[in-house]
């Protein structure tokens, strides 16, 4: 084992600082009955989302999935809450026919969308929610709307061929397709596929549609080539009515022959009824979207990216006057990266959420100014609406799935909580965390997790799962997570350590810019580092029984691992890693990673693909892995995972793998998610020996 001497750090417990709401404390009965939480738990756990606040500030509407493991499927209903803590959420009766996406609307109706006719649509309810009326009823699927500030226009967003005059066309385009007896697909240019599916020649281009059914539909995206929202995860934050419902703003790429290496997304206004587009944003080569006006209609407020092909650049917050389109950034010195944007009622401050040193707050800017206040403390605030006195939050961490909480503004009392989706979850024990900080690579600060074990017995050690995240630009933080969940470790008996390595966001960007162009090198020294600063400051950690677990950019780190650091752990889990970052460089669809990950084409730069290349180490592997993999995964796809899994079985070592023909880059569906734990903690077990 590698020994390293650290100076004293500070260490925190994220449990102790979560508000006194978060945790109920069980009766002596139930504290009896309690047993470790698993990740069947998890599997079964209900998952809160979406919080949207009535007109009035009475109410609070809520999406909460549950999982149909028998039908393998999640289901999904809408909720309302009162919002003065008094009664009992209820469930709306409309779930029934399958709801999702509830927006209240200025006739205080309740909208969402729904297809129940047989295709996707956006109906509308009351806040009793015990029938529902149809209000679209076009001829595909609505995947994405908006109201406008009246309720009077519905902007949708549809999958059609750009090609087309009317939507009878595409209708009809895609019915010949699918009658077609030959299979052959024809490209032009990319992206042939992007994220889990094949290019089948539609966009998402945007309508509007008339709220009472009449009219036609007006295609006001006609003639652009590109999606909006964007693909995959694009929603209806990249679009808005101006505040007089005449115009829409949107955010979108134009596709061209550059689509899969841009990321010059921009802000374009286009008239309501249809008409010229006009680009807002065409002097920024980066990424502009997120569009929000102000409460008066003058100052349309947006995150604007600097670098062009950079994803995880530091969003900006660009303040843009409408009269005269002068803008300027706010908070241009505030070290962190902005999203969710929303304006305060009297315009007076911008509501953002940012990552910041391990947690995700909820944030007030003040535009005059530029002054920041974080409004939540420790937690992960993944959603927010404002009330008449305050928010409304979604809100978990690594002890607790996702719950609604209130808090005033500014207010310094703790925040209340005011749902229990997952009551059952009182009975279970979870590991306590902390956070650490020790210094890493070129001595700076780097900041980790480590987990007791549920059940901790002090004087005791234990094996320890060593997870590492993907990303690269991303974290594990104080959040919960349903595919890796750190508790679910914890709940098997397993210590559990997680490093922020350089490149992890919430640090500032200078520390998410220091890997790339380093994938091998600064991470590695991190990882080496905080694995031995952990053992050192806790000796509960059995470094004999330790295995490092990744997928992704974690996935590329455990083969790096294989080759580089290949005496200290007893076994490795890949799961949809990289194995030849040469090859990655042709295969993944998403260019513009790669190509600013590695300084460049692999035509153009071969040596910065190969500098840090696990398949250039495979030579000095040993250690047993077991290697899982989505066949529907196109990031990373699939000859990645069986370049790994045959470099494993050729030298003879221990090795398993798994593949699943239906799932992409993650997991999802519940019943392949149970196999995939049954799969991972087996291998821990076998490798580092079953907990007591």
């Amino acid at each position: 084992m590698r020994t390293v001497l650290f100076a004293a750090v500070a260490s925190l417990s994220l449990i102790a600082a979560m508000p006194a709401t978060a945790q109920r404390t069980p009766s002596a009965a139930e504290a009896q009955a309690a047993q470790p939480f698993t990740y069947n738990d998890m599997l079964m756990a209900n998952r809160l989302s979406d919080p949207r606040v009535s007109p009035d500030g009475r109410h609070v509407v809520y999406a909460v999935r549950a999982t149909d493991m028998e039908n393998n499927r999640g289901v999904t209903s809408l909720f309302i809450q009162g919002l003065d803590g008094e009664g009992e959420a209820r469930r709306l009766a409309i779930s029934d026919g399958g709801a999702n996406t509830a927006r209240w609307g200025a006739d205080g109706a309740l909208y969402f969308l729904s297809g129940r006719s047989g295709t996707s649509q956006v109906w509308k309810t009351d806040a009793q929610g015990a029938t529902a009326t149809q209000v679209t009823n076009l001829p595909v699927d609505v995947n994405a709307y908006r109201l406008s500030p009246d309720a009077s226009k519905i902007a949708v967003s549809l999958a059609v061929y750009p090609q087309c005059e009317d939507l009878a066309c595409s209708v009809a385009r895609g019915e010949a397709e699918a009658a077609r007896k030959s299979t052959g697909q024809v490209y032009d240019r990319l992206f042939v596929r992007h994220w889990d599916t094949w290019n089948d020649g539609t966009q998402n281009h945007l309508f509007v549609v008339n709220a009472d059914g009449s009219g036609e539909p007006v295609w006001v995206t006609r003639g652009f080539d590109g999606d909006t929202p964007s693909k995959p995860f694009g929603d209806e934050g990249e679009f808005t009515f101006t505040p007089d419902g005449e115009s829409i703003i949107f955010s979108a790429r134009e596709a061209g022959v550059s689509e899969p290496w841009s990321t010059d997304f921009d802000l374009y206004r286009v008239p309501a009824s249809g008409g010229e587009r006009i680009n807002l944003t065409e002097e920024n080569p980066a990424w502009d979207t997120g569009p929000v006006f102000s409460p008066d209609g003058r100052t349309l407020a947006y995150r604007a990216m600097r670098r062009p092909g950079f994803e995880a650049d530091r969003w900006q917050i660009v303040l843009m006057d409408v009269a005269t389109g002068a803008r300027r950034e706010v908070a241009a010195d505030w070290d962190r990266s902005a999203d969710s944007l929303q304006w305060s009622a009297d315009g007076r401050s911008l509501y953002v959420v940012a990552g910041d040193i391990g947690q995700t707050r909820l944030f007030s800017i003040d535009v005059a100014r530029g002054s920041v206040v974080p409004i939540t403390g420790p937690g992960h605030v993944s959603a927010f609406d404002q009330t008449r006195t305050g928010f409304v939050y979604a809100m978990d961490s690594l002890t607790s799935p996702s719950e609604l909480y209130v808090k005033t503004f500014r207010g310094r009392e703790m925040p209340r909580r005011i749902t229990n989706v997952n009551p059952q979850l009182a009975n279970r024990v979870f590991g306590e965390a902390e956070q650490f900080s020790f210094p890493g690579w070129n001595d700076e600060t780097v900041y980790g997790y480590v987990i007791k074990p549920a059940g901790y017995v002090e004087g005791r050690q234990y094996p320890v799962a060593f997870i590492i995240h993907g990303g690269p630009q991303s974290s594990f933080a104080n959040a919960w997570s349903y595919r890796w969940n750190a508790m679910t470790y914890a709940g098997a008996g397993y210590a559990v350590v997680m490093i922020d390595f350089h490149g992890s966001t919430g640090y500032g960007q200078a520390f998410t810019d220091s890997i790339s162009q380093h994938w091998g090198d600064r991470p590695l020294e991190d990882l080496q580092k905080g694995w031995a600063f952990a053992q050192q400051q806790y000796p509960f950690l059995d470094g004999d029984r330790a295995c490092a677990l990744g997928a992704s950019y974690g996935g590329y780190m455990v083969n790096w691992i294989a080759g580089r650091w290949n005496d200290e752990f007893q076994c490795l889990v890949n799961h949809d890693g990289i194995f030849d970052t040469f090859a990655m460089g042709y295969s993944t669809e998403e260019l513009w990673f790669t190509e600013w990950e590695n300084g460049g084409t692999p035509y153009d730069v071969p040596e910065a693909y190969q500098r840090f290349n696990p398949a250039n180490h495979v030579n000095n592997w040993s250690d047993p892995m077991l290697v899982i993999q989505g066949d529907r995964d196109f990031r990373v796809p699939t000859t990645q995972a069986l370049s790994t899994f045959t470099a494993l079985q050729r030298r003879g070592i221990e090795s398993r793998m798994v593949v699943f023909p239906d799932e992409n880059h993650w997991v999802l569906k519940p019943q392949n998610s149970l196999q995939w734990h049954n799969e991972v903690f087996g291998w821990l077990d076998r490798h580092i020996g079953s907990p007591d």
